[in-house]
């Protein structure tokens, strides 16, 4: 069964919001992330929908992985930048960090994939898509450590907007 357009779902989306809650959530996240999505890695093996999702992730969130440029993120990538992703515009508060927002506490190897897939199916189909359809808001990222700037840092501190 192939995925490929699947991860766009709001299905998936909400599969990874109750993933903690739910056993049905995360069966369906396990099927949805394994599945192939129809294209081949450069070693010829079909490439699944989580690689894809580690790839774009990478591709938007992860500028200074020093010669990794089309390779999936990995862990150290996704933790490095999940603290510098803001909703909205810059200078937003704490409550706009959007790890803190989803509970995020720790990125480690068992959920920095999770992560990743959030991120990527909120900008495709949740309520970040639907902000930047209706109020023009944004996932922008920031520099890191976010939560320990000063507000005169905030205020200049340099962000990119990204969308899909």
């Amino acid at each position: 069964m192939k995925h490929s357009a699947l991860w766009k779902e709001r299905r998936f989306y909400d599969a990874i919001l109750r993933f903690e809650e739910s056993e049905e959530a995360q069966n369906y996240y396990y099927q949805v992330m394994d599945s192939p999505t129809g294209r081949k890695n450069t070693d010829g093996r079909e490439e699944t929908v989580r690689e894809r999702i580690l790839k774009v992730y990478a591709l938007l969130f992860c500028e200074n992985r020093s010669g990794k440029t089309g390779r999936p993120a990995d862990v150290d990538d996704v933790a490095d930048t999940a603290d510098r992703l803001y909703i909205g515009e810059m200078g937003y508060d704490p409550s706009h960090w959007y790890r803190m927002k989803y509970h995020f506490a720790v990125i480690d190897e068992d959920n920095y994939d999770r992560f990743a897939a959030l991120v990527i199916a909120d900008m495709n189909s949740g309520p970040l898509h639907d902000a930047a359809v209706e109020n023009g808001e944004t996932l922008v990222i920031g520099e890191p450590d976010p939560l320990h700037m000063t507000m005169q840092q905030r205020k200049h501190q340099k962000v990119e907007k990204v969308s899909i």
